[in-house]
């Protein structure tokens, strides 16, 4: 980042993405405020470099923020969708975004840009079909739930604030990291109970959280930036690409098969995720010149297992 000494709100600060976000840009000499449920847990967390409020009301008027970047949200995959939970969802997303433009609405000098959280569920299952950004939205719940979070933090335009809304895909870490998709992923492995899962050809649309975070920084940095960006790597594996991939890695045999049938009686329609297939394309991040630290599975996996 080039613009020093910014003061930079984030929302989901303590989060798998937010932590290390927030590490770097406090190396980079920048100041971070936090919105955090626990606020003093999140200081302790982050070790007091931070400061944390849990209520929009506790920011005056006269508060001025640099860049906002919104990523709270609770985890898509754990409980089974009911209603219940589906309002969860959606309150620790769209609530969240629409506090924070409470603050924006009332703010004397509004941030100059708002970087949101989504993710590729905006584009629904749609198995081996090419989507880059301009790829509708479908009538599934993961969708709305996208829909409807992008939806609020664009609100933000209304005062001149740029919006850059970033589509995740399933986001790969370090083995040092804790969080993730690929610990949940690769677990079974070790123990020789990796396979597939379905059929195998749904696509794998992932991204490793080195690149998300240099994108969000970049997105701070580069005013030309706005609208919605995919964050996914080039280069998407199948899911029986992805276990052959990881056993070979490991050394494990590959040869258990998950019926999707008994995905989708356990984990209902959240199932989904896992037996459907969504090939998620950074059309824009390649136009536009950004080149991905990791391209391709292999170079994913050599970094999670210390190859």
């Amino acid at each position: 980042m080039s613009n020093p000494n910014l003061h930079i709100l984030v929302t989901g600060g303590t989060g798998f993405i937010g932590t290390e976000l927030v590490k770097q840009l406090l190396a980079a000499g920048h100041q971070v405020s936090l919105f955090s449920r626990q606020p003093t847990a999140a200081i302790a967390k982050l070790n007091g470099k931070v400061t944390a409020f849990s209520n929009w009301d506790d920011l005056k008027n006269d508060q001025v923020f640099d860049a906002v970047i919104n990523l709270a949200g609770s985890p898509v995959v754990g409980p089974r969708w009911s209603a219940a939970r589906k309002q969860v969802l959606l309150a620790s997303r769209v609530g969240t975004t629409e506090g924070l433009m409470s603050w924006i609405a009332r703010a004397a000098q509004k941030p100059a840009v708002l970087i949101n959280g989504s993710a590729i569920g905006y584009y629904g299952c749609r198995g081996d079909e090419a989507l880059d950004e301009t790829a509708p939205a479908q009538d599934e719940f993961m969708s709305e739930l996208c829909q409807k979070w992008e939806a609020a933090a664009l609100k933000a335009e209304d005062f001149g604030v740029r919006v850059v809304r970033l589509r995740l895909g399933l986001v790969f870490c370090s083995h040092d990291a804790k969080g993730g998709a690929l610990p949940k992923l690769i677990t079974p492995y070790y123990f020789g109970l990796g396979g597939r899962m379905g059929d195998g050809q749904q696509v794998m649309s992932w991204i490793h959280r080195d690149d998300v975070i240099a994108v969000i920084l970049r997105a701070i940095d580069n005013d030309t930036m706005h609208g919605a960006y995919n964050l996914t790597a080039p280069e998407a594996p199948t899911q029986a690409q992805f276990a052959k991939a990881v056993g070979d890695a490991l050394h494990r045999p590959t040869f258990l098969v998950t019926p999707a049938c008994i995905i989708n009686t356990l984990a209902g329609e959240m199932g989904a995720l896992f037996t459907k297939g969504q090939r998620v394309v950074p059309k824009k991040l390649l136009n536009e010149g950004y080149s991905f630290k990791y391209l391709d599975l292999k170079s994913a996996l050599n970094v999670y297992i210390g190859k």
